[in-house]
């Protein structure tokens, strides 16, 4: 046999394994990073990925986030205005973000407007960026606006994809770097991502969302509004976006504190994972979320981020949670 009917041989024995005898064979993409001073690049394969704002904004961002296909995945504004079929509300709900309003009583969700300026706004700002491989590590202060850091946290995002999927894992530390800090029960937190409006559940044509095409459903099997303040160890929201059916599923790690945690998910493309909201989410008293941190404390939360072709079904969310915490829980 020659060398080349080896090569086609070898190449037809992977081709039929591939289709008929195993999983389906996928391809890991290369990640490139780039920083540019205040933006992190992210492409997979040399296509765009996202872009990780870290100056410019009141908290940093993930901004635009494609998923596969190059479909969008989150809403443009208030980044970009003027954007068919996006509604022009909350305009602090920028993407993809980790924050949360009440720490030490500083409010960090709420962003505040020089024209319509919030009592006790605060916001985080980066103070160390570095690449580590597929990875971004940050550090960043949680700032009052009379200049106060009330605590800090570290961050690690990973990067990585295949044909099928493109995932974030998204992992912060909060630091009590200042003194002992308060983290306040509220439902205004804390990993969140607002969606691109194909994956919103109801329109809201006033604002100018006119079609809507979404779905949802969590682990416990609940759907589309059930969602909103129940525990839950993932969400999946998917749609329709330009004429290809991808949605996003959040994990929320079996390590972190209060797993599974509860999601503060509208009906209008807001899924945030909230583990400190409990007097909003379960109607208890105030203070019931509270979690202090003694003075130089660490607390740890890790999140994925899977932005995936087809429904929760097709994309195997369920299995794709299970390996996520296989790979990552150290048991």
């Amino acid at each position: 046999m020659t060398h080349r009917q080896m090569k086609l041989c070898v190449s037809l024995l992977l081709l039929i394994a591939c289709t008929f005898h195993f999983p389906k064979c996928t391809h890991a993409a290369d990640v490139e990073l780039a920083d540019d001073g205040s933006k992190v690049t992210v492409t997979l394969d040399g296509e765009p990925f996202t872009e990780y704002h870290y100056k410019g904004f009141a908290k940093p961002i993930l901004f635009p986030v494609l998923g596969p296909g190059q479909r969008p995945m989150t809403r443009s504004y208030p980044i970009v205005n003027g954007v068919d079929n996006e509604a022009t509300d909350h305009p602090h709900h920028k993407s993809l973000w980790y924050t949360h309003d009440e720490v030490a009583g500083v409010r960090f969700w709420i962003e505040s407007d020089p024209e319509k300026p919030i009592k006790n706004s605060g916001t985080q700002v980066t103070t160390s960026v570095k690449l580590e491989g597929d990875s971004i590590v940050t550090t960043n202060d949680w700032v009052a606006s009379d200049g106060e850091t009330v605590c800090s946290d570290e961050r690690r995002l990973t990067f990585a994809g295949d044909e099928d999927a493109r995932t974030i894992d998204y992992e912060v530390t909060w630091i009590a770097s200042s003194g002992e800090v308060l983290i306040g029960d509220t439902k205004e937190g804390t990993m969140g991502i607002r969606t691109h409006p194909m994956l919103r559940l109801t329109t809201k044509p006033n604002i100018g969302n006119h079609t809507a095409d979404g779905r949802a459903i969590n682990s416990e099997g609940q759907r589309d509004r059930e969602l909103w303040g129940k525990r839950a160890a993932w969400v999946d929201y998917w749609g329709t976006i330009e004429n290809q059916v991808t949605g996003v599923a959040i994990f929320d790690h079996e390590l972190n504190p209060r797993h599974p945690t509860w999601w503060h998910a509208r009906d209008y493309g807001l899924i945030a994972a909230n583990p400190f909201g409990i007097h909003d989410f379960e109607k208890k008293p105030d203070g019931t979320g509270d979690l202090t941190l003694a003075a130089g404390e660490k607390l740890t939360f890790r999140y994925r981020f899977v932005f995936h072709r087809g429904d929760a079904e097709e994309a195997k969310v369920a299995q794709r949670y299970a390996e996520y915490i296989k790979a990552t829980s150290g048991k």
